[in-house]
């Protein structure tokens, strides 16, 4: 029973999505990486935890000394690295995609209930938000991860605990702006339950929001999955990760940099196909400008 007049969602988004620079173009290497990781056994030449020290250290294939088997060379424990950038691309995204699904939980239910029924409700929740964006990330995110010891789990839990707030801001705003509208008071008006009212029909109409919030928040998670890998805080060796694999090859920096240039440019590319399609995504769901 959805208002289509008043729903936040311009007509024929995914139409002008399309002819949307930043959208295409952030989308299509979205999907290139995504479609990378989906298909990384079928992808990667070796297996990325194999070791082999007579091969430690080989260049790319664009060094003299490269190896044909190796295009992009191993690591110092002889890894190949192209199947170890391939399946850290899983890591990258499967973080992301564990972090949003907890923050996003956590930061939509509570900003519906505290647009929704306002009072003392919006004031403890506001309240929470407030004491939430008080607290710096990264090192409550080092504290806890030191404490809670460094897993996949433990970074997933921590990371989405931590990063709910701009979630529950966009839809505690959205709530705040549909609850006064007709459809949501006739809806009351026949009794329709809270829940329905919430779930049903405000959250639908606001989904085009979320989903710019989505993309935004996704690049900042893989920054800060590969900040803390690089602090040896995040994912355990030997599971590949890309910001694990930088901090790896630190020690080689001055005589191997493809060591670091390599799992950077890919973290690079990620987060700026992930910026480029949520600033598109913006754009178009965003107030219409003249």
């Amino acid at each position: 029973m959805s208002d289509t007049s008043s729903e936040i969602r311009p007509a024929g988004v995914w139409q002008k999505a399309l002819r949307n620079t930043g959208v295409s173009i952030g989308g299509t290497i979205m999907l290139v990486i995504v479609l990378v990781a989906v298909f990384a056994p079928l992808l990667a030449p070796h297996d990325p935890l194999a070791q082999d020290l007579t091969k430690r250290l080989l260049p790319p294939f664009w060094h003299d000394r490269s190896v044909a088997e190796h295009l992009l060379g191993t690591d110092h424990l002889g890894r190949d690295y192209l199947s170890r950038m391939i399946y850290g691309a899983r890591v990258s995204l499967g973080v992301g995609l564990g972090v949003i699904i907890v923050s996003g939980a956590i930061g939509i239910t509570l900003g519906l209930l505290a647009g929704y029924f306002g009072g003392w409700v919006d004031m403890v929740i506001s309240f929470a938000i407030t004491t939430r964006l008080s607290l710096p990330i990264v090192l409550v995110a080092l504290a806890a991860v030191a404490l809670g010891g460094a897993s996949l789990v433990t970074l997933i839990t921590v990371l989405g605990l931590l990063l709910w707030d701009r979630f529950a801001v966009v839809s505690r705003a959205a709530t705040q702006s549909l609850r006064h509208q007709e459809f949501i008071m006739g809806l009351r008006a026949i009794g329709a339950s809270r829940a329905r009212i919430l779930f049903l029909e405000i959250l639908p109409n606001m989904r085009s929001m979320i989903l710019v919030v989505v993309t935004l928040e996704v690049a900042n998670v893989i920054l800060l999955e590969a900040a803390l890998s690089f602090l040896g805080l995040g994912v355990r060796p030997p599971t590949p990760s890309w910001g694990l694999m930088i901090s790896e090859g630190r020690e080689n920096i001055l005589f191997d940099p493809w060591l670091i240039a390599l799992p950077g440019s890919a973290l690079c590319l990620l987060v700026l196909a992930v910026n480029l399609f949520g600033d598109g995504m913006r754009d178009i769901t965003g107030p219409a400008r003249k």
